[in-house]
């Protein structure tokens, strides 16, 4: 329905009841009521109330939730949400809209963190912080709940000024992430109305279906009824008691060890076994004990200095939906438990004093938990290593602007082995040098820029000095001796191989070994990985200054190198030099090669190479050190010739020869593809048994040192070495496309793709096989992808994010 001139012409997308002379009739009755001043628009708001409101209360969990999620939650489920408006949750519902931005690079002074569940309770707190509701707070009533409610208002103006449906939006749509937001209150909403007609919701997406409309219509007009929270289900209460007991010990040992798993999984969404795949739970401190209610102590960083002299950790159950970009699940167990007794509480040690709460020493972890053996430490780690890896892509920068940016878009991943006779695995040896791997997340919020930057690569050169003079006397290994460095993952735990894949500013971690060997590769030591997690998950603050974003950006630099130089130190000397030379090219080209850090790269480690290719030699030896962890081998990526690619079946082997031959595609045309695209494969049955696969681009960079925008275009980017990987299942959270093909176009589909050759050739190709925003059938396939993805991965799948899809 549009309103023009003060006319109102009925579309079909949005007549309930295609009685137009039962809504004439309506429309002339209420404007000749005693409200003579009813609006045309108002006039379609008592035709929504009279003839279509249900008498029962619509059902939250069974009809809005699903609607919330498939449509809204899309794009309003995490810290980037427009608005700071979360639709996961009833609590987030209630909360409502803020127009200060979360992700502001430039705010000189750090904002106060506005957290769902932790930094208030309640709808008045939230009120107090600025938030501004979409729900009717006043009068209640059908008619009051819709024309006081900005969300229906939102969903209304996209009734009205409904968007085309075909081609690619137009220039009116901003789809920039940073894009100016207006949040406008309900007091504003009709000068935002006039200003931007097309800026309905879902914003710059189709329209609701008629029946998905009327289901939020009818449940607003209703009041919004929600449910309250979740509680834990029997199977969960009974293992949480175990938890909390174990977790709430009394003396310094277990009270350190807890500190340091809280401080490990905090943002970690835990599942018990025995319990439903969906049913999540998350680690918290609270002022009160276990068997009284929780009271959230809500300090900016897990280490943060508690009000009172005693924490109790406890354990409450996730609310909400649960989304891709941040679901991180951590496993708890009987075995955990073991697990954990095992590493903490078996070996011999002392905790004479409990460490500080002071951010110099509690943003260290090196020094706050030098007690804890360090063995015992990296062995939790590795345990589930992927889990922490991940936790820096996807824990609280739902964009990783600040994290990412200083990665590859593609790598592998490998680690020490924890009996590895090497330093960063000696307690003595780490507790001297605690002091030089200090990090900026001890700077906390204070505005320090240049100076931090040089205090802190100071102390990473003087720890890099110490470790090269260290192993000065070192003998060289031969190669397959050198294997024995390599953590095996005990020959059964597949977080000891990993891959990596980045995508502008989020990324996604799989097991195994994906895609074409890479140009990098990291060998991550204990130090490494638990000063990554320092500063990117435990020390990072989303809505720090511009100081603390940009140090810590500068920090992870060193680290990345470090995780790189220890890949090179595995290769010989004299190809070395020439190896990191062309990873660091132009302004990469950095300044830490120090005098007296890099003498390492001329000494002799490793010996026994029988190829030129020595780095592709060094893959294949880990590749046979890890046998089944490594994955297998990449039969899309890796094969060279059809005899590696196993049986799958007539219609899958079709289809993965097709695939081999797209991921083919390199060089400067990748520019033109999207980070990434989810395939849908129509086999011709039931939608179930459609297949998912997944195209990645891997861009090649000269520089991944800066974290500006402008350079990735020019200087930063070479176009010539950038590659394609495709995965046959779906990965990562923000896909940036879709394509849709049948399977007796997948050969037309791959040789339409691989003749790419300008922007023109791909914009064809979509034409043919993609779904643009604006194609009727687009909500039809995103469900399906979502419902693909619980299918393949239960426990692990979440909701994707569609904030990144682009505009094609």
């Amino acid at each position: 329905m549009t309103v023009l001139s003060g006319q109102i012409t009925v579309k079909h997308n949005y007549l309930l009841f295609p009685v137009t002379i039962l809504f004439t009739s309506l429309l002339i009755v209420a404007c000749s009521s005693k409200e003579a001043s009813l609006t045309a628009d108002q006039a379609v708001i008592e035709y929504d109330l009279l003839y279509t409101l249900p008498k029962q209360p619509v059902d939250y969990d069974a009809e809005v939730r699903p609607v919330l999620e498939n449509r809204c939650v899309v794009c309003h489920g995490c810290y980037d949400a427009p608005c700071q408006l979360k639709l996961s949750s009833p609590e987030g519902i209630h909360r409502g809209a803020s127009k200060v931005k979360v992700y502001n690079a430039a705010r000189i002074t750090a904002d106060e963190p506005t957290r769902l569940f932790i930094d208030a309770m309640t709808t008045e707190e939230w009120r107090q912080k600025g938030f501004a509701p979409v729900l009717n707070e006043g009068e209640a009533g059908p008619r009051a709940n819709l024309e006081d409610s900005v969300m229906y208002r939102m969903l209304r103006q996209k009734q009205l000024y409904p968007q085309a449906r075909t081609g690619m939006l137009s220039d009116d749509f901003d789809l920039g992430l940073d894009r100016v937001q207006s949040c406008p209150k309900l007091d504003e909403f009709d000068k935002y109305a006039a200003e931007h007609p097309k800026g309905g919701m879902p914003y710059a997406m189709p329209n609701l279906s008629h029946k998905d409309y009327s289901t939020l219509v009818h449940w607003l007009a209703q009041g919004a009824p929600m449910p309250q929270d979740s509680q834990p289900s029997k199977v969960a209460a009974s293992q949480i008691k175990q938890w909390e007991a174990f977790l709430n010990g009394d003396d310094n040992r277990h009270k350190l060890v807890s500190r340091y798993l809280y401080e490990h999984l905090f943002q970690a969404h835990l599942h018990f076994a025995g319990t439903d795949d969906r049913e999540f739970y998350r680690l918290v401190r609270s002022a009160t004990p276990p068997g009284e209610d929780v009271v959230i102590i809500p300090t900016r960083r897990p280490y943060g200095e508690p009000p009172g002299p005693t924490v109790y950790y406890r354990i409450v159950r996730h609310q909400g939906s649960i989304v891709a970009k941040t679901h991180m699940v951590y496993e708890l167990s009987d075995k955990r438990m073991q697990r954990y007794r095992e590493l903490f509480f078996k070996p011999d040690y002392d905790v004479a004093e409990l460490p500080s709460y002071e951010a110099t020493v509690a943003s260290n972890p090196i020094k706050t938990f030098a007690a804890i053996p360090v063995k015992s430490r990296y062995r939790f780690l590795l345990d589930e290593a992927r889990f922490f890896v991940e936790g820096f892509i996807k824990g609280p920068v739902c964009r990783g602007q600040i994290a990412l940016n200083v990665i590859e878009d593609q790598f592998w991943v490998v680690f020490f082995d924890p009996d590895a006779k090497i330093m960063s695995l000696n307690d003595k040896f780490l507790n001297d040098v605690a002091d030089y791997l200090a990090s900026p997340a001890e700077l906390e919020d204070n505005f320090k820029l240049i100076g931090g930057k040089s205090y802190y690569e100071k102390l990473f050169q003087k720890y890099a000095r110490t470790k090269d003079s260290l192993s000065a006397d070192f003998k060289p290994v031969k190669l397959d001796e050198a294997m024995d460095y390599i953590w095996d993952g005990d020959g059964k735990n597949p977080n000891a191989a990993l891959t990596i894949f980045r995508h502008t500013d989020s990324a996604s971690v799989n097991f195994g070994f994906i895609g074409d060997y890479p140009e990098t590769a990291w060998v991550i030591d204990f130090s490494v990985l638990e000063r990554i997690h320092y500063l990117l998950v435990a020390g990072y603050d989303v809505y720090g200054n511009l100081g603390h974003q940009l140090n810590t950006r500068l920090y992870m630099d060193f680290l990345r190198t470090e995780g790189e130089d220890y890949f090179l130190v595995f290769l010989p000397a004299d190809r070395r030099q020439a190896i990191r030379n062309s990873w660091y090219q132009g302004i990469r080209q950095s300044d830490k090669d120090a005098e007296g850090t890099t003498s390492w790269l001329n000494r002799e480690y490793v010996v026994g190479y029988k190829t030129d290719d020595v780095q592709r030699e060094l893959f294949q030896q880990i590749e046979h050190r890890l046998d089944k962890l490594a994955g297998g081998g990449d039969y899309i990526n890796r094969c060279l010739d059809d005899s590696c690619i196993p049986k799958l079946g007539q219609n899958v082997q079709r289809i993965t020869k097709a695939m081999r031959k797209a991921a083919k595609m390199d060089g400067g045309i990748v520019q033109f593809l999207p980070d990434l695209a989810f395939i849908r494969v129509r086999m011709g049955g039931r939608p179930e048994d459609d297949l998912a696969y997944t195209m990645i681009s891997n861009k090649a960079y000269k520089s991944v040192s800066s974290m500006f925008e402008g350079e990735q275009i020019g200087e930063r980017r070479d176009y010539a070495y950038d590659t394609q990987t495709i995965v046959s299942w779906l990965e990562g959270a923000y896909p940036n496309f879709f394509y849709v093909v049948e399977l007796d176009d997948i050969e037309a589909f791959v040789e339409q793709y691989n003749n790419i050759k300008n922007r023109d050739d791909y914009e064809a190709f979509v034409y043919r096989f993609g779904l643009r925003r604006t194609n009727e059938d687009f909500w039809l396939n995103a469900d399906w992808f979502n419902s693909k993805y619980r299918q393949e991965q239960p426990r692990l799948s979440g909701i994707y994010d569609l904030n990144r899809y682009q505009n094609r």
